[in-house]
């Protein structure tokens, strides 16, 4: 009865949609069948003709029927004429079917279209960007890569500038200027990285506005929205350089121990295999014999769950029923100190699932056999309180004792990070699966595309394990420049719309994420794609003979077939075994993706076989060739189900489009992953019992729905886990914005003095009360003191202690900042008036960029270890906003601190600096508290450091590449002695603007 129910009112949503639209539709063929009467000059003033009546108030709802038939309209008259496409001539022979004016209200409206593969996605997405670009804003469009976005920015343009609209695109390697005039075009198309590292250029590295590139952030659209939302949004984009100083490569001088360890452990488990598989095999072996026997299975299970002889050893039902049972009880809580015994007894343990690898005391002892204490962190609250009781030292000591127990704290916690990280990058991450080694470099390819994302490098250290692993040049360690969610960046966009032909399985996140609905478009032709079950085999080297054998048959019947692989260890594997046969084929994987586009259109040509990494080469139609049709279309195999139901839906949308048969399949084994890691308990022992046997097929419905089942949890888990990093990331997003926002201002500001100077007030605020002026006793001599100083250290202002004395707090405040007013009019008074707006900007840029970068860097470190509050029963999230507000604060100061710092120890050259301290020092005096610690003469700045010349620009490199270096100017003020005892984490009282440790505190 539910069943029936649930069916009764699944997708009424999109019924109502579709209802909804159709009036819609009628209108808008009705008003193009009457723009066809128009002459070519008529028809093209529509578009001036929307400018001016979007301009006069009307909205775009309004106009959208006549917008949406004036495309449809020049469409048809479009039909035979050629374009120059990606330097090929192109005959356009399209005119939008009824469906895609409905997609089109969809994308609009903002929300997600899921439209089947070949139903024109392409087309769909000009009747809302002509539609949104009337406003005369930049609309754009997001595509997966930058062949798409410049064949698409080409192909559709011959449609937008016979309208009259201008289209640009944006693509790797192109130089500023020119991405400045692709923004201020009518349309623009780009990829998301390109968009996104133009907007980190624009709001963390420009200095001028003539440096910042993009407009506004107003519609977006898109395409496979689910790869760039989803999938790539797992990986933030980062602008990073090298840091400032450079350390020894811990990885280098841990790699032998850790080589050893690794090869020990093999060892130890290659004969834990050897020992127990004769008495598994054994049916006359006592229960004693084989419960010890599959205690060492489960060790090796522990230690190296991919060991060949063990896989081989599971290919017996009762043996991996056997196995499965003795796991299950052992992780139960009765169980547990057994199961933490026999981990103990391996160098260390492999967890698959959580990718993550820990090593057991054997293997700490292994490692470091002098030194028991190696993997032990330092207490450093225990050592401070110790130093601090120790009457017989003086305060320097206790601040030289504190600062060593941060050294040693710091050098045991960089070890045993390098260490972990080298573990998961032999025992975790494969050659040619993760990752592939090109022309001496580790180059990551994406789990879901299969695409090598060359620039992109695992964080946390990770990718110089693996670069130490694979014997390559390890590159030196980076600093984050500027950083920024996928997530995060599109949702800025006022509208924000997608495309796919399959989005209906994440819209849950979707929803949650985005803001976005999705809405199922109807094809325009019946789909008439055969999808049959899943065949099911023991082992990995039964189901890839099962497919080479598919491949065969269809081959000789001449039917084309696309075969879907997960890794490129799988593609090569399976090319070999055709090569074998004889079957000539194409491999397209994540080291031949130059060709994927030409590869994967060619796939439906007769004869033709495919194998192609997961979704390589998404985006372009696989048209069937000559006399395909009648052989039943393309053949889409798989070779193994993806952790998302949605990779599958993918590669079997690769076939039946508008209507053309097809026919898709997967095949798997057991050995797979998804089948191995995340199959319910003993489901696989249960389908391997009775008389299945080696080379035999399993094949039924209902293992279908067990496999979906399965992947319907690792969905959720994946949502979970996107879904709490985005947690983490909206506190930085949000400092970011504040950040942001202030470095605009000063860009976009002629003269940023107006900006200098809140800032200078709210520091002059600050250092009263941190004097005491505010509280009703006041301030005390030694605090008046170091207050005189600190402001005659950094503005030339000749205070006297006696100027502070009688006065209220708002009072003080007043004058002071009078007091500094009056200083900064003397020294605009000797500056060149033309760059004086640009030393103000360099000021607060300057100040806000240093600041910000070291900020970043504290974050990650903070985000990286906050997960260890959960053993203290308290949420890592909620601690981690409250660390990250108290490091905001602290980020703050020290922007403020840099900024009084440089405001008079800057200039636009240095005869204007010598004129400023000139007309200062004319009739006064140097006065100042007879103790003052750094009080200086009115004229005289004890650390000027003279800026002569001020450049402007964004940074240099290659733009697309997720890390590159940057350069700016950093003024190194000379430091001012004898200033009282401050705490490491506060300014550094020479005013150089770090903190105390990070400069005089070393």
């Amino acid at each position: 009865m539910f069943d029936f129910l649930f069916k009764r009112f699944a997708g009424r949503h999109y019924r109502k949609f579709l209802e909804s639209a159709k009036p819609v539709v009628a209108k808008i063929n009705e008003i193009e069948e009457s723009y066809q009467s128009l002459s070519e000059e008529q028809l093209k003033a529509k578009t001036v003709e929307f400018r001016e009546r979007v301009k006069g108030g009307e909205s775009l709802d309004d106009i959208l029927p006549e917008a949406f038939a004036a495309v449809k309209n020049a469409a048809r008259r479009l039909v035979g004429t050629t374009a120059i496409v990606n330097e090929h001539e192109q005959t356009w022979d399209m005119v939008h079917f009824d469906v895609q004016l409905i997609g089109g209200l969809a994308l609009h409206h903002g929300k997600i279209a899921e439209m089947a593969t070949g139903e024109g996605k392409t087309l769909v997405a000009t009747l809302p960007l002509y539609l949104n670009a009337l406003t005369s804003r930049n609309s754009q469009l997001v595509t997966v890569n930058d062949y798409l976005a410049r064949r698409d920015s080409e192909w559709m343009g011959h449609l937008y500038q016979y309208l009259g609209l201008t289209v640009g695109c944006i693509q790797q390697q192109m130089p500023s200027s020119l991405r400045r005039e692709m923004y201020g075009r009518d349309i623009t198309y780009g990829t998301a990285s390109e968009f996104g590292f133009d907007y980190l250029r624009d709001n963390g590295m420009a200095t001028r506005k003539e440096d910042q590139v993009q407009r506004d952030h107003w519609f977006c659209i898109v395409d496979e929205i689910d790869s760039i939302l989803v999938d790539e949004a797992r990986t933030p984009l980062i602008i990073s350089g090298p840091a400032p100083i450079e350390r020894e490569q811990p990885f280098t001088r841990l790699k032998p121990t850790l080589e050893r360890l690794v090869n020990m452990q093999l060892k130890l488990c290659n004969r834990l295999i050897s020992e127990a598989k004769p008495v598994v095999e054994n049916e006359s072996a006592s229960s004693d014999e084989r419960a010890e026997a599959f205690r060492k299975l489960l060790q090796v299970k522990l230690g190296h769950p991919k060991n060949k002889l063990l896989l081989r050893v599971l290919e017996v039902p009762a043996a991996r029923k056997e196995l499965d049972k003795l796991e299950t009880e052992m992780n139960s809580d009765l169980q547990k100190a057994e199961m933490y015994a026999l981990k103990e007894e391996l160098f260390f343990t492999i967890d698959e699932r959580q990718h993550q690898s820990d090593l057991t005391e054997i293997g700490r002892n292994t490692l470091r056999p002098d030194n028991p204490d190696a993997f032990v962190l330092p207490d450093l609250a225990v050592e401070h309180m110790e130093i601090d009781r120790d009457e017989s030292l003086t305060p320097e000591q206790r601040e030289e004792k504190k600062n060593a127990s941060h050294q040693a704290y710091a050098a045991v916690s960089e070890e045993i990070h390098a260490i972990s990280q080298l573990l998961r990058a032999y025992c975790l991450y494969e050659r040619d699966v993760e990752y592939v080694v090109q022309e001496g470099k580790v180059n990551i390819v994406d789990e879901n595309t299969g695409r090598v994302m060359p620039g992109r490098r695992w964080s946390d250290g990770l990718h110089q394990a693996v670069e130490a692993k694979e014997g390559v040049t390890i590159e030196r360690e980076t600093r984050t420049y500027a950083t920024v969610t996928i997530q995060n960046y599109f949702r800025m966009y006022e509208k924000l719309a997608g495309m796919t032909g399959t989005a209906e399985t994440e819209a849950a996140e979707f929803s949650e994420i985005y803001g976005l609905g999705v809405q199922v478009i109807p094809t325009n032709k019946p789909n008439i794609r055969e999808d049959k079950n899943d065949s099911i085999f023991k082992t990995r080297r039964d189901k890839f003979n099962a497919v080479v054998a598919e491949i065969t048959e269809a081959n000789k019947r001449g039917q084309p077939v696309l075969v879907g692989t997960v890794s490129v260890e799988s593609s090569e594997v399976l090319s070999r075994m055709l090569k074998r046969a004889n079957i000539i084929h194409t491999v397209l994987n994540a080291k031949f993706h130059e060709q994927e586009a030409d590869i994967v259109a060619r796939a439906g040509h007769r004869g033709g076989v495919t194998i192609a990494t997961n979704m390589a080469g998404r985006g372009t139609d696989i048209k069937l060739g000559e006399g395909v049709r009648e052989l039943g279309g393309l053949y889409v195999i798989g070779t193994e189900r993806h952790e998302s139901r949605r990779i599958d839906r993918q590669l079997r949308g690769r076939c039946s489009r508008q209507g053309d048969p097809g026919t898709t399949k997967f095949f798997l084994s057991l050995e797979d992953n998804l089948m191995r890691l995340f199959l319910q308990g003993n489901l696989a022992s249960r389908l391997m019992e009775g008389s299945m046997r080696d080379g035999e097929e399993l094949e039924h419905s209902l293992l279908n729905r067990s496999i979906e089942s399965a992947q319907k949890k690792v969905e959720q888990q994946n949502f979970s886990q996107r879904k709490r990093l985005l947690q983490y990331d909206d506190v930085l997003n949000q400092q970011r914005e504040v950040i942001y926002g202030i470095r605009n201002a000063a860009i976009h500001a002629d003269r940023p003095k107006t900006l200098i100077f809140e800032q200078v007030e709210e520091e002059v605020v600050v250092r009263l009360e941190t004097a005491g002026f505010d509280e009703k006793g006041g301030a005390d001599a030694a605090s008046i003191d170091h207050l005189v100083g600190w402001f005659n250290t950094h503005f030339p202002i000749g205070l006297h202690a006696d100027d502070l004395q009688g006065k209220n707090f708002d009072t003080l405040t007043k004058e002071l900042a009078a007091r500094v007013h009056k200083a900064y009019e003397v020294k605009e008074s000797v500056e060149v008036p033309e760059a004086l707006g640009g030393l103000e900007r360099y000021v607060v840029i300057n100040a806000i960029d240093k600041h910000w970068q070291e900020h970043l860097t504290e974050m990650e470190e903070l985000r990286r270890a906050i997960g260890l509050r959960s053993y203290g029963q308290k949420d890592p999230l909620v601690e981690y906003k409250g660390e990250a507000f108290k490091y905001f604060e602290e980020l703050m100061n020290n922007v403020r601190l840099q900024i009084c710092t440089g405001l008079f120890r800057s200039a636009t050259n240095i005869q204007a600096f010598e004129n400023m301290l000139q007309v200062l020092s004319r009739g006064a005096k140097a006065v100042g508290p007879e103790n003052a610690p750094a009080a200086a003469a009115p004229g005289a700045l004890p650390t000027a450091q003279v800026r002569t010349t001020v450049t402007g620009g964004g940074a240099t490199g290659n733009p697309g590449a997720p890390k590159r270096d940057i350069k700016l100017p950093m003024p190194k003020p000379k430091p001012v002695q004898a200033m009282p005892k401050v705490g490491r984490n506060d300014p550094c009282p020479c005013g150089s603007g770090k903190k105390y440790k990070q400069c005089h505190g070393k």
